[in-house]
C-alpha cells in the first residue's frame, strides 16, 4: 500500500504522458516520407511534438534545429515527472539527470578539443540546467581549452575527475570521454544505495547493472572488431562493476583470440541464456533489446514503483534517438525499408 500511494500520482501523471509516445505504426509511416521538411510536418500533426516544433520558422527545419527541441521535448517530460514527485523520488531523479550533464560536458569537450567555429549553442539548455543542474551553462560557453572548460567546472562533482585527467600528458578527447563514462557508472551505482531503499534499490541495481554489463560486452567487442586492441588496454576502459558477469568471463571476453572465440563466450553469458534473441542480432542491437525488455518487464512486474519513472523516461530517449536516425536516413536517401529496419517500423 506504501508504493502505491508514493507513486500513485506519478504513475497516472506517466500513462498520460506514455499514450502520446509513437507507435511502431507510426515509425512506418514516418520511415516512408521523402523528406526533413515532411517528417516534421508530420509529427506536428498527428503527434505530441507539435508542442515544440511549431516554434520553428521554416528555414530553421533543419536536423540540427530538430534536434534541439526533441531534446527540450525530454526535459519537459522530466520536469512533469519531477513536479509529482516526493523527496525520495527527487533524489533518483538527480541520479537520471547526470547522464544529461555527462551529454553537455561531452559536447563541450568536442567543442573545445576540434576547435569549432561555431558558438557552443547552448541557449536552449540553459533553463532546464539552471533550475536542475550544479552545472552553470553561462560559465561553459565561456570557455576556450579545455583547461578553462575544467576550471568552470569547479564546484561540480565533475572537476576532480577532469582536473586528474587535465594534468595529464598527451589527453585526447575519448580520454576525457571515457573518463566521464567510468565516473558517472561507479558514482550512481555508490549512491543507489544511499538513495533507494528495498524495492527500489533492487529495481535500479538490476536495471543500472544489466546496462553496465552490457556496455562492457559492447565496448569489448568493438575494441576487438574495429581496433584489434591488447587485453591490457581493454581492461582500461571497462566499469569496473559485474553485476550478471563473473569476473572469470569477463577475463575470457577480453582474452578471447578472435571474434569467434568472443561470440561463443557471450553465448554463455547470462543475457545470451534468458533472452531469445534470433541469430543474426548484433551486439549493438542486443544492448538495445535487452534494455526494452529490462525495463518494460520491470514496470509490468512493479507499476507503483521507481521502474515507472525508470521505463518511461527510456522509452523517451529511445523514441528521440529513433526519430534523429529516421531524418538521417531520409536525408541520405536510404530505402523506406531500410529506413524501417534502423527505427523498428514495419515495411510497407
Amino acid at each position: 500500500m506504501g508504493n502505491l500511494l508514493e507513486y500513485s500520482g506519478i504513475v497516472t501523471k506517466i500513462r498520460a504522458m506514455e499514450a502520446k509516445l509513437l507507435s511502431p505504426g507510426q515509425f512506418t509511416e514516418i520511415a516512408n516520407l521523402g523528406s526533413v521538411p515532411e517528417i516534421v510536418d508530420y509529427l506536428i500533426k498527428n503527434t505530441a511534438y507539435a508542442d515544440v516544433l511549431e516554434t520553428l520558422e521554416e528555414d530553421q527545419i533543419h536536423r540540427g534545429n530538430i534536434e534541439k527541441v526533441l531534446i527540450q521535448s525530454l526535459y519537459h517530460d522530466y520536469t512533469k515527472i519531477y513536479r509529482f514527485c516526493g523527496q525520495k523520488q527527487r533524489r533518483f531523479m538527480k541520479l537520471i539527470l547526470k547522464n544529461y550533464e555527462i551529454d553537455l560536458i561531452n559536447y563541450c569537450l568536442r567543442i573545445v578539443i576540434n576547435h569549432y567555429r561555431q558558438p557552443f549553442d547552448l541557449n536552449y539548455k540553459k533553463a532546464f540546467f539552471d533550475r536542475y543542474s550544479q552545472i552553470s551553462i553561462e560559465k561553459l560557453i565561456t570557455s576556450r581549452t579545455t583547461d578553462e572548460l575544467v576550471e568552470n567546472l569547479k564546484g561540480t562533482e565533475y572537476y576532480a575527475p577532469l582536473k586528474k585527467l587535465k594534468d595529464s600528458q598527451n589527453v585526447t578527447l575519448y580520454d576525457y570521454n571515457l573518463t566521464l563514462d567510468l565516473y558517472f557508472y561507479t558514482s550512481t551505482w555508490r549512491e543507489q544505495k544511499k538513495v533507494l531503499k528495498k524495492k527500489d534499490l533492487e529495481l535500479f541495481m538490476r536495471d543500472r547493472g544489466s546496462k553496465i554489463d552490457l556496455l562492457n560486452l559492447q565496448w569489448i567487442y568493438r575494441a576487438k572488431k574495429y581496433y584489434n586492441m591488447k587485453p591490457a588496454d581493454i581492461y582500461l576502459m571497462l566499469i569496473p562493476i559485474h553485476y550478471k558477469l563473473s569476473t572469470d568471463l569477463v577475463k575470457e571476453l577480453v582474452e578471447a583470440p578472435g571474434l569467434e572465440e568472443f561470440e561463443a563466450a557471450v553465448a554463455r553469458t547470462y543475457y545470451a541464456r534468458h533472452y531469445n534473441f534470433h541469430q543474426d542480432l548484433t551486439i549493438e542491437q542486443m544492448y538495445a533489446d535487452c534494455l526494452h525488455h529490462l525495463y518494460t518487464v520491470d514496470r509490468r512486474r512493479d507499476p507503483y514503483s521507481l521502474a515507472a519513472i525508470n521505463t518511461y523516461l527510456f522509452l523517451k530517449e529511445e523514441e528521440i534517438n529513433k526519430l534523429t536516425t529516421a531524418m538521417e536516413c531520409v536525408r541520405y536517401g536510404l530505402s523506406p525499408g531500410e529506413t524501417a529496419a534502423y527505427v523498428g517500423g514495419k515495411t510497407q
